[in-house]
């Protein structure tokens, strides 16, 4: 507190300490620097987790969609459930006739593909024999007016196959080259997905105590809360201590002005008590002095002023008369008793007292970070062995005994993968090269189509005679029969390729992908019977008696734990190992008992509190204030001796007597200096007697409440203190450990979150089936199917190919005859008929 304040000061004191004592701390609200936050855990098993993959947009859909058509269409028929389960059960009890009943589309497929590659292989030996008869390719005999028509009909013909061609061999070729981009990765993700789900159900249980993945890698994230709780730790003290100095502070402080202000009207009163006694004393003694001068100068002036000789004086006479005392000192009420009770007070240094009590209760914080240093030192302690507890965890979780089966039939598929991945890969790496040399040899085919088209054109539009030989016509006409005989030479390898990858991959399709989305594979799997015993995938992968496959797939799907599709949850409950009681009963406990006296805040001692007691009861409210202030409206002399000062010395200038004037002047020049001189100094006296009285009076009526309140109050004040004191201790010590505790609860949670949906989450696997399928008919399948599809129609559109650049060579070559019985002035209006020897 500072210096005395003001009295619109100390009534805002007044209300600020009434409220704080009709208010005390409050006990529901926690003054702890900062909430309990957000606790930020490390990412366990980002680096073992299987990426999700997705059928990535393509601007080849709308082709795998009219492929993925086509090949519906060709196999009707569902999953071959019987056929499926007599091949993994008895091989030998499969009759041929239920395969080709089951695969008639493809069966169908297969007879028009050998039809296809007897057959134009013939007819091409046929085209060759009759080229070397001259019958096939030749020349046209006669010219007609219709062979321009037709020599355009077919030029536009052969240009829409090749456009076809051309479109066919280009999607061949792209998908081609996807098969390649994506067999290649796909087929090493297979490994590296069996791999990556083997570590995640390897690394799952260990336990070791430098491990670091795992359930120890989650046991291990438990130092995040530890340092938090650590770091609050060292703050706690110095924070309740602060909390509790900062919740008192408002009714310690106000006590302590009131008591200041206390200790200030005792010295003020016994300041105005002594000069209002001296001060009386004194005009008391000038008033008598005063008395006696009055009286001889008023006989002096009243007597010149009945002197005949002077003129006028008359007027002032009654003035002059009536110079006498007017307010009698020797009246008031004497304060000797009241100075005589208060003699030698105050007894004690007030100003030294409140600023003890003012550092000591500034003190508090410094005390309480001192008295609470054993208890932090031993919650510090304490937090070691809640990690001990918390290692528990990981060294009970018996997930060992459950995924050791699931591992080692992973690693039983990824060796046994090896061998026909690396087949599949060399077989794919000959149909690649199969692939690009026949779309290089249509290419070829469709050079020799275009080159044959534009030379053959070109060669019709110089010749002037259709029967004239044009170089450029011939060379365009043997360019397409060289097309025609690549066609006929490679169209039986073309059609070969085209129906062995379309048997490979539209059963892939229709067998697999078709069935798998649909997910009638895992109905196939789940029901008893289908599988042999010793692919009992339920017993393999230890799943719940009352599950199987698919639902085990559903629950992994949506982030179901291992216990949940194991048997775990029956031998092992987390819910019961992450009860926070188990970690932090001793923790709270500790805080519970702690208890800490921060000592006794001494406001005021017991001889200023005797000093204010005497201060009350030493009457300064009894004293008659009023008739000090009854004598104080009186002037010190009745008649003012400045105004007959100045009456007589204008009378001086009146007379025309000289001696009067000079007496009356000399009688003014004395109530002048009777004025200056004794009456100033009496109304300095009396001006100064009425601040005193002014103060006094207004401090009498309300002393002795004042005195007893801020006696009752510091008194309560310092009784409140040490229990408010522990309340807020309690209070702050409970909101610490309520918020403490919410870290705990949090880590456990995220522990339990993480146990179940993380580490021991089995959506890797769900995933790595959904992989599987992405890869296998998403990313090969697809275009595998859009290549012999995009091939086949190369293929097919050979024939019109090879049909349209038989006859349209002959339309590029001159005509043997030019004679028609039609009449040749009309086709040929120009011509001049040869001279020929005719029989008449």
């Amino acid at each position: 507190p500072g210096s005395l304040l003001t009295a619109g000061a100390m009534r805002a004191a007044g209300l600020l300490l009434a409220w704080a004592l009709l208010h005390p701390a409050c006990t529901h609200q926690c003054h702890l620097a900062s909430p309990g936050g957000v606790l930020r855990f490390t990412d366990t098993h980002a680096e073992i987790r299987v990426p999700a993959l997705h059928r990535v947009p393509s601007s080849l859909d709308p082709l795998y969609g009219l492929v993925r058509r086509c090949l519906d269409l060709i196999q009707q028929n569902p999953l071959p459930t019987e056929l499926l389960r007599a091949a993994l059960n008895d091989p030998s009890s499969i009759r041929t006739s239920q395969v080709v009943q089951y695969e008639l589309g493809y069966v169908v497929c297969a007879v028009v593909a050998l039809l296809f590659t007897v057959a134009v292989p013939v007819a091409g030996m046929c085209f060759c024999y009759c080229r070397s008869r001259r019958q096939c390719g030749g020349r046209l005999r006669a010219h007609r007016r219709s062979l321009g028509c037709r020599r355009r009909c077919l030029l536009a013909c052969l240009s829409l196959t090749s456009l076809i061609i051309l479109a066919s061999v280009i999607c061949a070729f792209v998908t081609n080259q996807r098969v390649k981009g994506q067999m290649e990765p796909g087929l090493g993700a297979v490994p590296t997905t069996l791999r990556t789900l083997r570590q995640h159900i390897d690394h799952v249980p260990q336990v070791a105590p430098l491990s670091c993945q795992g359930v120890q890698m989650v046991v291990d994230q438990f130092e995040v809360p530890r340092q938090q709780i650590i770091s609050d730790l060292g703050g706690l003290s110095r924070s309740v201590g602060v909390s509790i100095h900062t919740q008192l502070k408002a009714m310690t402080y106000a006590a302590l002005v009131d008591l200041q202000d206390r200790a200030g009207d005792l010295q003020t009163s016994l300041h105005h008590l002594q000069i209002l006694d001296k001060t009386t004393r004194a005009l008391a003694s000038a008033q008598a002095e005063l008395e006696l001068a009055l009286q001889e100068r008023r006989r002096r002036v009243v007597a010149l002023l009945d002197d005949p000789r002077c003129t006028s004086c008359s007027s002032v006479l009654g003035r002059a008369q009536s110079l006498e005392l007017g307010a009698d000192y020797s009246k008031v009420p004497s304060v000797e008793k009241v100075l005589k009770a208060l003699a030698g007070l105050p007894r004690s240094d007030f100003a030294e007292m409140i600023r003890q009590g003012n550092g000591t209760f500034n003190s508090i914080p410094e005390l309480t970070v001192e008295r609470m240093a054993p208890v932090i030192q031993d919650l510090q302690d304490e937090m070691a062995q809640v990690t001990e507890k918390v290692q528990s965890i990981a060294n009970s979780f018996p997930l060992p005994d459950y995924t050791r089966p699931v591992s080692e039939a992973l690693e039983k598929v990824e060796d046994r993968s090896q061998p026909y991945l690396r087949e599949v890969e060399r077989f794919e790496q000959y149909r690649w090269i199969a692939g690009t040399v026949l779309c290089s040899i249509i290419l070829l085919i469709l050079t020799c189509n275009v080159a044959g088209m534009a030379l053959g054109a070109y060669g019709l539009s110089k010749r002037e005679d259709p029967s004239d030989y044009e170089c450029r016509g011939e060379a365009g006409a043997k360019l397409l029969l060289v097309g025609v005989g690549l066609a006929f030479l490679f169209s039986w390898l073309l059609i070969l390729l085209v129906f062995a990858t379309f048997l490979v991959g539209g059963n892939i399709h229709t067998l697999v992908c078709r069935n798998w989305v649909n997910q009638e594979i895992y109905k196939f799997i789940d029901t008893p019977g289908n599988l042999p015993p010793s692919m009992n995938i339920t017993r393999q992968l230890n799943l719940r008696r009352d599950s199987n496959l698919s639902a085990a797939y559903r629950e992994c799907k949506s982030g179901a734990g291992l216990w949940e599709v194991l048997q775990l949850d029956r031998s092992y409950d987390l819910d019961e190992h992450l009860k926070a009681p188990k970690y932090t009963a001793d923790f709270q406990k500790r805080l519970s008992d702690f208890t800490a006296r921060l000592g006794e805040v001494r406001l005021l001692r017991s001889e200023g509190r005797q000093d204010l007691e005497t201060f009350a009861r030493s009457g300064v409210d009894e004293v008659d204030y009023g008739r000090f202030q009854e004598e104080m409206k009186n002037p010190v002399v009745q008649t003012s001796i400045p105004a007959l000062a100045r009456n007589l010395e204008g009378l001086q200038k009146m007379q025309r007597n000289g001696t009067v004037a000079g007496r009356l002047a000399a009688e003014a020049q004395a109530l002048w200096e009777m004025q200056n001189s004794t009456v100033q100094s009496q109304e300095a006296l009396v001006a100064k007697l009425a601040e005193s009285i002014q103060f006094l009076s207004r401090l009498a009526p309300h002393l002795q409440e004042r005195v007893k309140t801020t006696l009752a109050t510091t008194a309560s004040v310092e009784a409140r203190l040490p229990v408010q004191a522990q309340q807020i201790l309690r209070q702050e010590i409970g909101c610490f450990t309520r918020r403490e505790l919410r870290y705990f609860t949090q880590y456990l949670n995220w522990v339990g979150q993480t146990l179940r949906e993380d580490v021991a989450s089995c959506q890797p696997l769900a995933t790595a089936l959904d992989n599987g399928r992405v890869i296998l008919c998403d990313r090969i399948a697809d275009p595998w199917n859009a290549f012999w599809f995009s091939l086949g129609c190369c293929t097919f559109f050979l024939i019109p190919n090879i049909i349209f650049a038989i006859r349209l060579t002959k339309h590029f070559r001159p005509i043997r005859n030019r004679l028609i019985s039609t009449g040749s002035e009309e086709t040929c209006p120009f011509h001049i008929p040869r001279v020929t020897a005719l029989k008449l």
